[in-house]
């Protein structure tokens, strides 16, 4: 349908509560959205002059047709509508990733651990404390376990730097040991990694009588400067409050939201108060949106009405949404008792709502400060390179191969000068013998131009896709020199791509990029612009990162699917089906005949073989 087709379509709905589905040309959803009074809401998408900002003008632009469910009341439609988008996910709804994932507390395994704050587990061999509903509180428990007991921040590798340079700022002002001075065992770190530990793990009182014991000890042994450490350590504890002071009553349990906005984004700051103190702060910034109104009205029902999120008895707001009373009424059912939603207008809690528009408005600061040094650095970059314009969006490529000859190829993408994780992708190569790493980076390229024609000839059909690849790069990287970027050029010659600026990143004799290479073997180098340094340094290492963790993976299926094949009966196709079916040799190893049988192309004889196998003394070990 055209807009004018759907404007006449929505002035004929009924002035009800209710839920509409906005869908593209492909039926799939893209907005959902509830409405006091179906046919006002609803038209004033289509209605020609009604201006709107660029994520609803963007969903306009693909919107085809539309559905609507009628409800019995404003609440009705507001309950059903925050289930519909759980389901759906449409992509202009306003997605809730900030702050809602789990954190962890890292402790690496080396002789000289570190402690640090993460936001997910890595296959690292490092110890994970957690996992932490909340971000903000796993950090500042972090934070306040490496304050205690002093232990450093810096990039220092140990035992390989003690004792050179001289300690850092921290070091001076009592933040840190000074490990880096060689002043301080191996021992006694390690005892103080073990202590910050222990008071993640179980609070302050259960670590204060083994620190005085330590600390007495090591003053009958007269080993002052351990027993000065220990008795600093025991200090710092005994200082540490509950948390940050009560600033309401003590018996209440509340949040605090409010929003700020920019002429581009909106900031929604949440602080979580309970038993009277800060706990948890938690924002969210959406993009390509100025409405404050719009967002305040679908990111509450969003927040609160999630699954996983717990409903305070008080929520402090620093504006009603219109549809408060419904709102209200759907929290109190789902908490199973009444709940406050209300504007407060004096007294501390007015002042706790200035506190979260201020964590909103500092959010928004830092993220447009982040975007102006972005925009700076893409500018210095063309300006190196001598492009027409900032390369908005960049793709980078690394050759990763093995042992065996197989090689793999990784492309990453970096859109206004930040990781686009949409826009990776994985290659296994299938035209090279051998690790010919340009042969297989032209490979590579080539598909990548295959595939941007593709998507390119279907948009002038009228059928535009979301696909990464149907973007045309406006820069295309190589991990190497001058040999992968001939090779590169070559392969892209005469295809849609052959006209984007195509450069390698050398690295010197110690793996640190050292400047970028064009066709010719003429080399840009790097050191002296340090942005644009640390621009290409992280895009060429998360592209190497990206290719060997896809080589690695590669690696371990083969590596299963051979273990597999030494069961009698099961070549190379079945145990490829046997580990998609299962996941992993150990879950086939515990499978029952039964089980295994319905694997495509494992029958019950088969299974009853294979099932032998591994309940036997040969395949059992």
């Amino acid at each position: 349908m055209t807009k004018a087709e759907l404007y006449q379509k929505a002035c004929m709905l009924p002035l009800l509560p209710g839920v509409y589905i906005i869908r593209d040309k492909k039926d799939e959803i893209i907005y959902i959205g509830k409405a006091k009074r179906l046919r006002v809401r609803v038209s004033q998408y289509f209605r020609e002059g009604v201006p709107h900002d660029n994520k609803v003008t963007q969903m306009i632009a693909h919107a085809d047709h539309f559905d609507i469910i009628v409800c019995q009341s404003e609440f009705e439609a507001l309950v059903l509508e925050a289930s519909q988008i759980k389901a759906h996910q449409p992509k202009y709804n306003i997605l809730l990733k900030d702050g809602k994932g789990y954190s962890y507390i890292k402790v690496t395994k080396e002789e000289w651990p570190r402690l640090s704050f993460a936001l997910q587990k890595e296959e690292d061999g490092a110890e994970y404390i957690g996992p932490y509903t909340s971000a903000f509180a796993a950090r500042e428990m972090a934070e306040t376990a490496m304050d205690v007991f002093r232990l450093p921040r810096c990039a220092k590798r140990f035992p390989q730097e003690l004792g050179k340079g001289r300690p850092c700022l921290n070091a001076h002002i009592g933040k840190c040991m000074g490990v880096c001075s060689g002043k301080i065992s191996q021992e006694d770190y390690n005892q103080a990694v073990r202590g910050a530990v222990r008071l993640i793990r179980y609070g302050k009182k259960e670590i204060l009588k083994s620190l005085q014991q330590r600390m007495e000890e090591a003053a009958e042994r007269l080993e002052f400067e351990t027993a000065a450490l220990l008795r600093d350590q025991i200090a710092a504890i005994q200082k540490l409050s509950a948390g940050q002071k009560v600033v309401v009553d003590p018996s209440l349990e509340m949040d605090v939201a409010a929003l700020a906005g920019t002429p581009s984004s909106v900031c929604a700051a949440v602080l979580r108060f309970r038993e009277g103190r800060l706990t948890d702060k938690r924002e969210f910034v959406f993009h390509d949106t100025a409405d404050l109104e719009a967002v305040r009205e679908e990111f509450l029902p969003r927040y609160y009405l999630d699954d996983e999120e717990q409903v305070p008895r008080i929520i402090a707001v620093d504006a009603m949404p219109a549809s408060g009373e419904a709102l209200r009424e759907a929290l109190s059912k789902k908490r199973g008792s009444e709940v406050q939603l209300y504007v407060p207008q004096r007294g501390d809690k007015a002042q706790l709502i200035e506190m979260a528009r201020t964590n909103a408005v500092e959010r928004l600061a830092r993220e447009s400060g982040r975007y102006a040094r972005e925009e700076k650095l893409l500018d210095e970059l063309a300006a190196l390179l001598g492009l027409s314009a900032p390369p908005r969006r960049i793709e980078s490529y690394d050759i990763s191969n093995w042992g065996d000859a197989s090689s793999v190829c990784g492309m990453v993408s970096f859109q206004d000068g930040k990781p686009y994780k949409a826009g990776y992708r994985r290659f296994q190569i299938r035209s090279v013998a051998g690790t010919d790493d340009y042969a297989s980076l032209a490979e590579t390229v080539a598909r990548r131009a295959a595939e941007y024609e593709k998507y390119a000839a279907l948009a002038e059909a009228g059928q535009p896709s979301d696909n990464a690849f149907g973007c045309k790069p406006d820069l295309l990287l190589m991990d190497g020199g001058r040999g992968q970027v001939t090779a590169a050029k070559q392969a892209l010659a005469g295809t849609a791509l052959a006209d984007v600026p195509l450069y390698g990143m050398v690295k010197d004799n110690r793996h640190r990029t050292r400047a970028i290479v064009d066709a010719e073997g003429r080399e840009i180098v790097l050191q002296m612009n340090r942005g644009v340094f640390t621009l290409v340094t992280a895009i060429q290492d998360e592209t190497h990162r990206f290719a060997n963790a896809y080589r690695k993976q590669q690696m371990k299926k083969k590596s299963y699917a051979v273990s597999l094949t030494g069961v009698p009966g099961v070549g190379p196709k079945l145990a490829k089906a046997l580990l998609n079916q299962f996941g992993s040799v150990g879950a086939v190893r515990q499978a029952s005949a039964e089980e295994l049988a319905k694997t495509p192309g494992v029958g019950p004889k088969l299974a009853e073989s294979i099932y032998a196998y591994f309940h036997s003394e040969e395949g059992g070990e």
